[in-house]
């Protein structure tokens, strides 16, 4: 490149440089960039004006509320719940009977009840819990908890008390201490363990699921085991796994608190007590047909 090529391509590189600096020394005029001048105007922008043809009733309608007139004062927590009629100490009660059904079993026509019954505050509840089977008049199987219920966790508390056996056999008194809750994936679960006389003990394990098809069509599965640690010829009952039942009910929400279903359950004996069943000629395991309703208040 000729010497004098070179000299004016760095004159012209200088003078890029030189403009550069003098344009960015200069004051930036707020019209040339409306938007940056919008975002630095500490104005509020008046609302935009409706489109053509766009409905402004609901906001012409709309009548913000008037402020406070008398500021709430500090007050004792009694008074408050009363003002604001919200009073989270307040004692409540619910009788639930979640299924009183109608079942076909092998020795007839049978009736089964699985309810619950609490009262008490948000924290602490007396629990009442029953279940049990009538057959030709004669009560099977059939037991009662009576609970103390303390919440420990958003979804889980702990019960502590007693249960009662009675029906076909001696009666058996048991201690009892368990959890029950809400776990993972919406499983309502209950989980118990029993002391009871002469060193028997037992666990129960219940969890069941409720499939909304629509809001008044629910499809509930369930699922029931009994565990013994020693076995019990008097009441008819072997050590270890004793009986299994799982079950499916579609009920109609005819009302929340009142709802018709029908369904069929599946239920299994093993170990000893299968032995003991299939020795009075019965059979093990068993389809059943039920039909009922579930309500509470």
């Amino acid at each position: 490149m000729m010497p004098c090529a070179k000299l004016a391509l760095v004159y012209g590189v200088m003078g890029l440089i030189t403009g550069s600096f003098a344009l960015g020394d200069e004051p930036q005029d707020s019209a040339s960039h409306p938007q940056h001048a919008a975002t630095q105007s500490p104005e509020t922008q008046p609302p935009a004006a409706p489109a053509p043809g766009e409905d402004t009733s609901s906001r012409a309608a709309h009548v913000p509320p008037d402020p406070p007139r008398h500021p709430m004062d500090d007050m004792p927590y009694p008074q408050m719940a009363a003002v604001m009629q919200m009073d989270d100490t307040a004692r409540t009660g619910k009788v639930l009977f979640d299924q009183l059904e109608w079942r076909n079993t092998a020795e007839g026509n049978a009736l089964a009840w699985d309810s619950e019954g609490w009262y008490g505050g948000g924290t602490d509840k007396v629990w009442l819990r029953s279940e049990g089977e009538r057959v030709a008049g004669t009560t099977q199987n059939a037991r009662a908890d009576l609970l103390w219920d303390h919440t420990f966790a958003r979804w889980w508390s702990v019960q502590a008390g007693g249960r009662q056996d009675f029906g076909a056999g001696p009666g058996r008194t048991w201690a009892a201490i368990g959890v029950q809750g809400l776990a993972p994936y919406w499983f309502n679960t209950e989980a118990t363990f029993y002391v009871g006389e002469q060193g028997r003990t037992a666990v129960r394990l219940k969890s069941e699921y409720e499939l909304l098809l629509t809001q008044r069509l629910i499809l509930q599965p369930e699922g029931e085991a009994n565990l013994y640690g020693k076995s019990d010829p008097a009441r008819q009952l072997g050590s270890g796994l004793s009986d299994l039942e799982l079950g499916l009910r579609l009920r109609y929400e005819v009302r929340r608190e009142f709802a018709p279903y029908i369904g069929v359950v599946w239920s299994r004996q093993y170990g000893g007590t299968a032995d003991r069943l299939r020795e009075s000629g019965g059979n093990p395991s068993d389809v059943q047909f039920v039909a009922g309703v579930r309500a509470w208040f």
